[in-house]
């Protein structure tokens, strides 16, 4: 049957996840290629997160106005249109071109967010839902690792073959717009016709305030603002630079990759290393409860950027020890980011529990955004060595805020679901 769930589940996450990889994760790679400075591609492109922060404020108007199908089809419409239009662009290196280009994607990327995960939960019943829930997260990893890194290797070798990286990398959008396009197409046929329009948004919008202030009266709420912006903290600071600390040069402190070394590295070995450090975060969290695995999950988390720091200092031109490194890093970074997600739904419980979980995705994209911003900058001045030693030391940061919370003993014990 067409519109079984195996037609379009799998799918639509894949539509979900691969914008946001370019716009997050791929522009880094590609504007680092076309010359951009580290300081302006950091804080640039962590302003791209600004979308996924600021999304609970419209995700009533994608509720009440029009249905979730049209949504998502309209999205993904307009990402195909604004992919092809950012390839178009590339050629004339035109930065703010480019910039106000990616930020219509990611507008767009948010706003489909919003669409994918209601629809998912509006066609689909309890039961099915829990079914597919591996399915939707499966499909949402393929999409990271075809983005970040099958996709950066694909342009890596057209920068080979063609000598030409605008050339090159235009030709990649433009192959992700008619991805995207064709997903259109089939989600126009795939995705189930299950919604009634409503007759009026006053009650969803009431409710929406409702849930804003009764989040910020939640018992902890100071500690919990603290957590969510602070626990990732290396990591968050780090991120924008892991890139171009691997394409850059050896004298300028870089690791000297090549573009599509960089993408096997960091996109395709990193991303399966966080996917498994992520299962195992859940399996224990599962059989030991959150209380119990919160220290070492924040420990999993920050020391392990530490490799880092051991780059930068050694420049190992082995690759086999790069991998090594990013796949550590990467590992301990799934499995801590689990603590994560895990206090996310926690504090989350009671009323307006959807609403509530959406406010604090917002403080998690708000907690990437406001470190990369100055993470270019930091390492221009510091250099890849002081950059890595000042992210060692912000490990402090996420010691001190596990410090702070308070979780129940038993949270997270599969017993108690």
């Amino acid at each position: 049957m067409l519109q079984s769930p195996w037609a379009w589940v799998p799918s639509l996450y894949f539509a979900e996840g691969l914008p946001y990889v370019i716009v997050n994760v791929l522009s880094v790679t590609m504007l680092k290629r076309l010359g951009m400075p580290n300081s302006d591609l950091a804080l640039y492109t962590s302003l791209l997160y600004l979308p996924w922060v600021v999304k609970p404020l419209w995700s009533p108007a994608v509720d009440v106005l029009r249905t979730k199908r049209w949504w998502i089809l309209a999205m993904q419409a307009l990402l195909a249109l604004s992919l092809a239009a950012i390839a178009l662009s590339v050629p004339s290196r035109s930065f703010a071109l480019m910039l106000s280009l990616f930020c219509v994607t990611a507008f767009a990327s948010a706003t489909h967010d919003i669409a994918a995960d209601g629809f998912y939960m509006l066609a689909l019943d309890a039961h099915r839902q829990s079914l597919f829930v591996g399915i939707r997260s499966t499909f949402y990893r393929i999409a990271t690792v075809f983005g970040q890194g099958i996709l950066v290797v694909i342009a890596g070798l057209l920068e080979t073959g063609t000598g030409d990286i605008p050339k090159a990398w235009s030709a990649t959008l433009l192959g992700c717009s008619l991805l995207l396009a064709a997903l259109y197409f089939w989600h126009r046929f795939s995705l189930p016709r299950t919604e009634v329009l409503r007759a009026s948004g006053v009650r969803p919008l009431a409710d929406m305030g409702r849930s804003v202030s009764t989040f910020f009266r939640k018992d902890g709420i100071w500690v919990a603002m603290l957590f969510l912006l602070l626990f990732r903290l290396p990591e968050a600071l780090s991120v924008k630079m892991l890139t171009p600390f691997l394409l850059d040069p050896v004298d300028a402190g870089g690791l000297g990759l090549s573009t599509a070394d960089s993408g096997l590295v960091y996109g395709t070995v990193g991303v399966i290393a966080l996917t498994v450090g992520g299962i195992l975060g859940g399996m224990a969290a599962a059989r030991y409860g959150l209380k119990k695995c919160l220290w070492p999950m924040a420990l999993s988390l920050a020391l392990p950027c530490g490799v880092y720091l051991y780059m930068a200092l050694c420049q190992p031109s082995s690759l086999w020890i790069i991998y090594l490194c990013v796949a550590a890093d990467q590992f301990g970074y799934g499995f801590g980011f689990t603590a994560y997600m895990l206090y996310m739904i926690y504090f989350s419980r009671g009323d307006f529990k959807t609403s509530h979980y959406a406010l604090c995705t917002a403080f998690m994209a708000l907690s990437m955004m406001l470190p990369g911003m100055v993470a270019g900058f930091l390492q221009e001045k510091l250099g890849y060595t002081g950059f890595f030693t000042l992210v060692m030391l912000l490990c402090l940061a996420t010691v001190a805020v596990t410090l702070l919370i308070k979780v129940e003993p038993d949270y997270g014990k599969k017993e108690n679901r």
